[in-house]
């Protein structure tokens, strides 16, 4: 129970790999808020929560006064997990779903990082992890904006980890890889696609939400209070193959 007696904020916590991370924290004793985007997000998880003490709200990552009025009524807070982002693959190209995705996945991890800090620092010097991707190293030819906004939350997180070092907040990042969720399942099911990422993958398999979750809680605890500014690849050793 590395985590009872805390508070861990999880953006977009819903689904995927976000809600690994957050079924994680409260099986290791955290109080735990996931957010959604949407009402039918909340409903579905609220449904699915249990005895788990695990809450969820609304928030738009995009929305700066919606982010100022949430983060107002954060009390305590040990840790923040910034999970919202979005992928339009080659609709990217169009300038306006471009806007949108680099909107969500780095302003809106901006956004967030920045309204936590106070909360943050309060608690004595809590952590923030940043969700990268295998992209944030690669070109993405086919998701130019997902992969500009996945290398810039690389340096935005260095960036933040140097400012917010000042009040013992850390800040760090991980870099999943191939991990099987509701967005990547159509490739799960697609026996070539999924056959040619295996073959690529050192480990072999596809990851799970709960590959994910485990470095995240380790940067988040104690065991990491001398980790900042780093981004961790959690992706089965396929960045060895690039």
């Amino acid at each position: 129970m590395r985590f009872l007696g805390t508070s861990a904020l999880i953006i977009g916590g819903t689904g995927g790999i976000g809600w690994g991370i957050a079924e994680a924290f409260a099986a290791e004793g955290a109080e735990v808020l996931v957010t959604g985007l949407t009402a039918g997000e909340v409903d579905a998880t609220l449904a699915k929560i249990g005895a788990r003490p695990i809450r969820a709200a609304l928030l738009d990552v995009t929305d700066a006064k919606a982010v100022e009025r949430f983060f107002a009524d954060v009390t305590r807070l040990d840790a923040l997990v910034n999970c919202a982002g979005i992928i339009e693959r080659r609709n990217e190209y169009d300038l306006g779903v471009f806007e949108r995705v680099v909107a969500v996945n780095l302003t809106g991890t901006m956004r967030t990082c920045h309204a936590a800090r106070r909360p943050l620092a309060e608690s004595g010097g809590g952590a923030i992890v940043n969700i990268g991707s295998m992209y944030s190293f690669f070109g993405a030819g086919h998701a130019p904006a997902y992969g500009a906004s996945k290398g810039a939350v690389v340096q935005l997180t260095k960036a933040l980890a140097r400012e917010f070092a000042t009040q013992k907040v850390r800040v760090n990042a991980v870099a999943p890889g191939w991990i099987r969720t509701p967005i990547t399942q159509p490739l799960c099911d697609d026996p070539v696609r999924s056959a040619s990422i295996i073959d690529r993958t050192p480990l072999g398999r596809w990851g799970e939400p709960k590959d994910v979750a485990g470095p995240v809680l380790f940067l988040c605890s104690g065991a990491a209070a001398f980790v900042t500014g780093v981004v961790l690849p959690i992706d089965g050793g396929y960045l060895l193959t690039g």
